[in-house]
């Protein structure tokens, strides 16, 4: 007789009617999954859609040299708005990427359980939920009426209110992401905390870090209530960061609310290469910053 049948071999109806039922369900919640996730992609897929449908027919490299087209005029342009976008984006990255990760090297590494490093969890989180408009209104009452003028800077600072909270919490959780037994370890051969943050910490979590700083950039290219508190706008090229600036999101809002074709158009162009913007930059800090296994 053949002893190597198995007990699992050998099913009552009723197990084998509930494996049936398991199996069944399974596959259900399985397909149920992908649909939904298909249909999450249905309007990111129309909006890439219609700004290619939209924004193609005016790109061209003239965009990118010339100033943009007076009311009513055809031609130009968004040179400027393009420049003044990135010079108020990376204002902002100057001053919030600093404050965030050392903020959150601080409250992770030092002193996790504290009362300053709970309060500081806890405002982060509150600026995440902050209209955006608030942000202007607070960079046009502490730099705005302060120097007298709109500007580059008070743009810059804006959108660094806006970075700041995203960047932190991001990075925090990047560091709190990095194995114990690497501190450990550091510290068993001897280094230092700030040899373990900066030679063991910082690297292994610079991958999820700059993550974070991305999606903070992309939120702030596009905020356009906070600029316009801020740097207002311009039909010229800017000669300083003290001065009104153009940028895509306020030329955007400025032109899709006019009764002319022509700007219309331009807006839709003007909405295609800020996506593009910012995700040849979000690519890109990810090839570069993406860990080597």
């Amino acid at each position: 007789m053949d002893q190597t049948a198995q007990p699992t071999d050998f099913f009552t109806p009723a197990e084998s009617s509930k494996a049936n039922i398991r199996a069944l369900t399974n596959r259900v919640l399985s397909a149920s999954c992908i649909i939904i996730s298909l249909l999450t992609l249905v309007p990111l897929f129309s909006i890439v859609y219609l700004l290619l449908q939209k924004g193609l027919p005016l790109l061209q490299p003239a965009v990118f040299t010339t100033l943009p087209p007076a009311a009513g005029m055809v031609g130009g342009g968004f040179g400027n708005a393009v420049l003044g976008t990135l010079l108020m984006v990376g204002i902002g990255l100057v001053i919030a990427a600093p404050l965030g990760i050392l903020s959150a090297i601080y409250i992770n590494e030092y002193s996790p359980a504290s009362r300053l490093a709970n309060a500081v969890r806890f405002v982060a989180k509150l600026l995440t939920g902050i209209p955006s408009i608030i942000c202007g209104v607070f960079a046009f009452a502490v730099v705005v009426l302060t120097t007298g003028q709109f500007s580059a800077y008070a743009g810059g600072v804006a959108l660094a209110v806006l970075m700041l909270p995203t960047i932190l919490l991001t990075s925090e959780q990047a560091l709190m992401g990095v194995q114990n037994a690497y501190r450990e370890a550091s510290y068993g051969l001897g280094a230092t905390k700030f040899q373990t943050i900066t030679r063991i910490v910082l690297p292994d979590a610079v991958s999820a870090i700059m993550t974070g700083i991305m999606l903070a950039v992309a939120r702030a290219a596009g905020e356009t209530a906070p600029l316009i508190f801020t740097a207002l706008f311009s039909q010229f090229w800017a000669k300083s960061f003290n001065e009104p600036t153009a940028s895509l999101s306020v030329l955007i809002y400025n032109f899709s609310t006019v009764p002319f074709p022509y700007q219309v158009q331009m807006a839709w162009t003007a909405s295609l290469v800020l996506v593009f913007l910012v995700t040849v930059a979000n690519i890109t800090a990810q090839l570069a910053f993406s860990k080597k296994e």
